[in-house]
C-alpha cells in the first residue's frame, strides 16, 4: 500500500550534518523526533498506518529542486535542523548553516517510476590498475531494499553502500508510468518522460559505468534470457542449404550459453566460446555461412575482413588492423559489461596471416607478430567475452596450433560436401525465383520440387554426386544459358521472336549441363571411360574371378561400417590390362569421388611437389563418403630402375604412409588401387605389405581365352581362329592381342589368319 500524502507546510530547516556516517547510506534526511511528531499531528492516517507507512520508508519533503525522505531521529540532531549527509548537500547546493524550507510532497498520476537508470561509480578512488568488479544482480538487490518508496530526480546523487565498498549512484534518467493505467491490471501503462518520481517494487534499474571509472559491471539483466536468433530468420530463404547438421553443431557450441541469462553461465562457471573456425573445401558455404549468421542473430553488423586486407606494408601496421577490429567491443564491454551486444568479427582467408609460427619467409616477422596480436585479444589477459571470431579457411594444416586449441578458435565445423538431401535444398533455392515467376518446365519442377503430394523424384540431385554448393549454382547457371540460347536468333544472335520472351529451363537442359560440368571432387567418367574404350572382354574363369573379387571387395567398401579403408594391389605382365579394370571398376562403382594418379601426371615435377600431389589427392578422398584413389604405374611414380636399383624414397615413403592412413573423419571410406608391373621390384621396397589384397592380373594362355577375345572383337572364320590360336604359343596380354586385332583390321574388312599371323611378328612376338 501506497501511503496518500497529507497537507503538510513545514518551517524552515537550518541544514545540518549527519551524527553518523552509516546513515549517510539510506539517502534519508533526519530530524529530531520533536519535530517529525508534528508531522504524525498533521497527518491524516492512523497511528498505525503512519508508524507502517511513513516510519518504514519517510516522509517525501521537497527541499529545493530535490524530494528527500524524513526520518525521526532520537539523539544527535537539534531541534529545527535537519541532517543531510554530504552528497545531498552537492545535490541541493546546500552549506551547513543555511536555512532551507520544506514542503510536503504530493505525488501526480505519473509519480511511479517504471524505470530509472543510473550511473556508478566508486565514492573513492581507486589506485592506478585497480579494478572493483560489481554484480549488478546484488547492486539491484540493494537499491530496493534502501530506497522504497524514496522519489529520485534526474541528476541526483545517492551513495549506498555495496558488500563495504561505498559506492556513488548518479540518476540520469527515469521514465514512469501512469497510476491509474498500471493499476487496472494491464502490466504497467505507457512509460513516460518525467524528471523525477518514486521509486516502488515495480521499478526496474538500469546501471551504466561512469567513465573513467575503476569498476566494472556484470551480470546486468542476468534474470532474464536473451532472444539471440531472430524469430522470422530461415535458413533456405538467405540462401543456405545442405547444411542442417553443420547449423545445429555451431548453435550448441558457439550460441546456446548465450541464449541463458548471464548470472546462471557464470554459477556454471562457463565462459562463452570467442573463436570458431570454418573449413572445407572451396565453394561449399564457409563465407555464406558466416555473412549470413550475422542476418539472423540479435547484434551488431558483423564486421567482413578478408585475411590479406589486414597486412600492411608499414611496421607496425597489420597489428594496429588487428587491434582496430576488437576496439568497439572493448569500449562496449568496458562500459556495459555482460550487458554488451555480440560483436561478430567474420575473417575470411584465414590461412593466409595466421601461418604457423616460423614458418613465414623473410626476415620482418609481420606474419608472427600478426599471430601474436590476435591470440592476445582472443584469449589475452583482457580478453572480451563479447565477441565471436569467425574464421575460414579451405587450409587448416596451414594455421598456427595455439589459435586452434581451447579458448581460442575453439569450435572446428568442417563444411563438406552437401548430402543427397542437400543437394536437394541447394537446388531449390537456386530455383525459386524461376520457379516463382513461371520460367520453369513441368518437368523439372516434378524432379526438383515434386507437390505436395508427393515428394520430388531427385534425379537431379542424385546425378549431382560430390558437388559443392558452387558448382550446384554454376550447373543451374550453365542450364539456364542453354535456355536463353533456344530463344536467340543463330545467325543475328537477336531474340528470334521478342514478344514471345519467355524462355522455359527444362529438365533436358539441366542433363546437358551435368554433361558438360566435372566437379572439383567429383569422377571424370570421360576420363574412366577412356582407359577401357574397346570394352571389357570376358576372356575366361580366371579373369571372372577376379572381377567378382574385385566387385565384392568394392561392395564390402561401400556397405561395411568397419572397413573404412580398403587397399587392393593389381599385379600382372604389362600389356594385361590391369589399368582398364581398375578404371572399370570404378566407373561402374558409383562412388562419388575417383582419382588416378599415373606417372604421366607427374612429369616435371619436383620430389616435394610430388608428395604434395599424393597427399592432396588423399586429403580430397576424405571430403567425400565415398572414394576410390587408383595408383597407376606405381614404380615409375617411384623413378624405379632396375639398373642401380634406384628409387625416390621420399616418394615411396609418403606412399607408405598414406596407403595405411584411413579417413579421419567417421562415415568416410576410401578404397585404394596401385597397379605395377613389377610386383617383385615392390616387395624388396616393402609396399607390397601395406596393401591388403595382392591380385594377379593373369595373361592369356588358353587357346579359348584367345578364341573369346577375337569372336569379340575381329569377324574371322572358325579355320582362321584355330590356327592363329595354334601360332600363339606363350602368354600374352589382352591389351597386346587387341592392338594386334585392330592392327590386323586395317587393310581388310574381316582379319585372316595370315594377316593376323604377319602382325603378330611385326609387333615382335
Amino acid at each position: 500500500m501506497v501511503c496518500e500524502p497529507f497537507p503538510l507546510t513545514m518551517a524552515d530547516f537550518a541544514i545540518g550534518g549527519l551524527p553518523k556516517q552509516s546513515l549517510a547510506f539510506t539517502n534519508c534526511v533526519y530530524v529530531c523526533t520533536a519535530d517529525f511528531a508534528r508531522l504524525r499531528a498533521l497527518s491524516p492516517l492512523s497511528d498505525a498506518d503512519f508508524d507502517r507507512e511513513v516510519d518504514a520508508f519517510g516522509v517525501p519533503t521537497r527541499m529545493g529542486k530535490f524530494v528527500f525522505s524524513v526520518k525521526p531521529l532520537a539523539d544527535g540532531v537539534d531541534a529545527g535542523t535537519v541532517a543531510v549527509n554530504g552528497l545531498q548537500r552537492r545535490t541541493g547546493g546546500f552549506s551547513l548553516g543555511q536555512r532551507v524550507g520544506a514542503e510536503a510532497f504530493v505525488p501526480s498520476a505519473t509519480s511511479s517510476l517504471e524505470s530509472a537508470t543510473m550511473e556508478v561509480s566508486l565514492l573513492k578512488k581507486r589506485r592506478e590498475g585497480e579494478t572493483e568488479t560489481i554484480e549488478c544482480a546484488d547492486l539491484l538487490e540493494v537499491v530496493r531494499n534502501n530506497f522504497n518508496r524514496q522519489v529520485v530526480a534526474i541528476d541526483q546523487l545517492i551513495c549506498v553502500e555495496f558488500h563495504g565498498v561505498p559506492l556513488m549512484l548518479k540518476v540520469t534518467a527515469v521514465a514512469a508510468v501512469s497510476m491509474a493505467t498500471a493499476g487496472a491490471g494491464s502490466g504497467g501503462g505507457a512509460a513516460a518522460a518525467v524528471s523525477e518520481g518514486q521509486v516502488l517494487p515495480m521499478t526496474t534499474f538500469q546501471f551504466v559505468k561512469a567513465k573513467e571509472a575503476n569498476i566494472k559491471l556484470q551480470g546486468q539483466g542476468s534474470s532474464t534470457a536473451a532472444r539471440i536468433f531472430r524469430p522470422d530468420f530461415d535458413f533456405q530463404k538467405l540462401g543456405i542449404g545442405g547444411l542442417d547438421h553443420e547449423f545445429s553443431e555451431i548453435f550448441r557450441r558457439a550460441f546456446a550459453s548465450r541464449v541463458f541469462p548471464a548470472s546462471i553461465v557464470k554459477q556454471m562457471g562457463m565462459q562463452h566460446v570467442r573463436g570458431m573456425l570454418l573449413f572445407g573445401p572451396p565453394g561449399c558455404g564457409k563465407t555464406l555461412i558466416a555473412r549470413k549468421l550475422g542476418q539472423c542473430l540479435n547484434a551488431r553488423e558483423p564486421k567482413v575482413v578478408n585475411g590479406p586486407e589486414i597486412l600492411n606494408k608499414y611496421v607496425g601496421a597489420s597489428e594496429e588492423n588487428i587491434r582496430e577490429l576488437f576496439a568497439e567491443a572493448e569500449a562496449e564491454q568496458e562500459e556495459m559489461g555482460d550487458d554488451s551486444e555480440l560483436h561478430i568479427i567474420i575473417m575470411d582467408e584465414m590461412d593466409a596471416i595466421c601461418k604457423s609460427r616460423g614458418t613465414s619467409g623473410g626476415s620482418t616477422g609481420v606474419g608472427d607478430s600478426v599471430v601474436n596480436q590476435l591470440l592476445s585479444k582472443i584469449d589475452g589477459v583482457d580478453s572480451l567475452n563479447n565477441v565471436l571470431l569467425i574464421g575460414m579457411t579451405n587450409r587448416k594444416d596451414m594455421i598456427d596450433d595455439a589459435l586452434l586449441r581451447p579458448g581460442r578458435l575453439e569450435v572446428h565445423v568442417e563444411i563438406g560436401l552437401p548430402s543427397e538431401a542437400g543437394r536437394a535444398q541447394i537446388l531449390q533455392i537456386h530455383t525459386r525465383n524461376p520457379k516463382t515467376h513461371g520460367y520453369l518446365d513441368q518437368g523439372i519442377i516434378d524432379d526438383i520440387w515434386g507437390d505436395e503430394s508427393t515428394p520430388a523424384a531427385g534425379v537431379i540431385a542424385d546425378l549431382t554426386k560430390n558437388f559443392s554448393g558452387a558448382e550446384i549454382e554454376g550447373l543451374i547457371r550453365n542450364a539456364v544459358s542453354t535456355a536463353f540460347q533456344r530463344g536467340i536468333d543463330g545467325k543475328t544472335f537477336n531474340l528470334s521472336d521478342p514478344s514471345q520472351c519467355k524462355p522455359k529451363l527444362l529438365l533436358s537442359d539441366v542433363h546437358t549441363a551435368l554433361e558438360a560440368t566435372t566437379p572439383a571432387f567429383g569422377i571424370n567418367d570421360q576420363q574412366m571411360k577412356a582407359y577401357f574404350r574397346n570394352g571389357i572382354v570376358h576372356h575366361g574363369a580366371k579373369f571372372d574371378s577376379l572381377l567378382t573379387t574385385l566387385r565384392q571387395l568394392t561392395e564390402q567398401v561401400r556397405t561395411s561400417d568397419k572397413t573404412p579403408l580398403l587397399s587392393v594391389l593389381l599385379e600382372g605382365k604389362p600389356q594385361t590390362g590391369k589399368t582398364a579394370l581398375a578404371a572399370h571398376i570404378a566407373s561402374e562403382s558409383g562412388f562419388p569421388f575417383v582419382r588416378m594418379i599415373s606417372a604421366d601426371t607427374l612429369i616435371g615435377y619436383s620430389d616435394m611437389a610430388k608428395c604434395n600431389h599424393f597427399l592432396k589427392a588423399f586429403q580430397d578422398s576424405y571430403k567425400s563418403p565415398l572414394s576410390m584413389i587408383i595408383i597407376d604405374d606405381i614404380e615409375r611414380c617411384l623413378d624405379y630402375t632396375p639398373i642401380g636399383p634406384r628409387f625416390n624414397n621420399q616418394v615411396l615413403q609418403a606412399l607408405l604412409v598414406l596407403t595405411k592412413r584411413a579417413p579421419p573423419t567417421d562415415g568416410r571410406k576410401l578404397m585404394v588401387v596401385g597397379i605395377t608391373s613389377v610386383a617383385h621390384a615392390l616387395e624388396d621396397l616393402e609396399l607390397t605389405r601395406v596393401f591388403d589384397f595382392p591380385l594377379h592380373v593373369p595373361e592369356l594362355s588358353e587357346p579359348e581365352e584367345i578364341k573369346t577375345v577375337l569372336r569379340e572383337v575381329a569377324p574371322m572364320s572358325q579355320s582362321d581362329m584355330d590356327e592363329i590360336t595354334s601360332a600363339i604359343t606363350q602368354p600374352i596380354g589382352v591389351k597386346k592381342l587387341l592392338t594386334i586385332t585392330e592392327m590386323a583390321r586395317q587393310s581388310e574388312e574381316s582379319v585372316s589368319a595370315d594377316r593376323f599371323i604377319e602382325c603378330l611378328h611385326t609387333c615382335g612376338y
